[in-house]
């Protein structure tokens, strides 16, 4: 993994999310998270009653953007992800919430579930290394 890219995930704290519904329609949000380089995997807090949850338990698969926290229009950066989500209760996710809350420490008191996001693919480009220079990554899903 280029530690440009995970630099770049680590220190930002906003991403965009899209999953598809059953009926094949889209639909995106937005999530604060926390980033676990060593597995790989997104954190963020979110409820069962939401839409996106109700997709994302029969649907896991997803893809997502994070861009930096403040814009600069001359340097663009950012990351297109792909992944799946897994749920509050998935066995990947055992230190999803202490992860997510040592981060988001004023979360506690908001009601939710910590979901986990598997990166399975990362596209990460970065104009100040040239114009349009792509960085990109994939985990080794034969040793998953």
């Amino acid at each position: 993994m280029e530690k440009k890219i995970t630099d770049f995930i680590s220190k930002q704290t906003c991403g965009n999310l899209c999953c598809v519904a059953e009926d094949g329609s889209p639909y995106c949000f937005s999530f604060f998270y926390s980033f676990d380089e060593q597995g790989m995997m997104l954190y963020y807090k979110s409820s069962d009653e939401t839409k996106h949850s109700e997709i994302l338990y029969k649907n896991q698969n997803t893809a997502g953007t994070i861009l930096p926290d403040k814009l600069n229009f001359l340097a663009i950066k950012g990351i297109q992800f792909e992944g799946e989500v897994l749920g509050p209760k998935h066995p990947e996710a055992k230190n999803a919430s202490s992860h997510y809350h040592k981060k988001h420490p004023m979360t506690l008191a908001m009601p939710g579930d910590i979901w986990s996001i598997r990166l399975n693919r990362i596209k990460f480009t970065d104009n100040s290394l040239g114009f349009g220079k792509k960085l990109l990554w994939e985990r080794d899903i034969a040793n998953h």
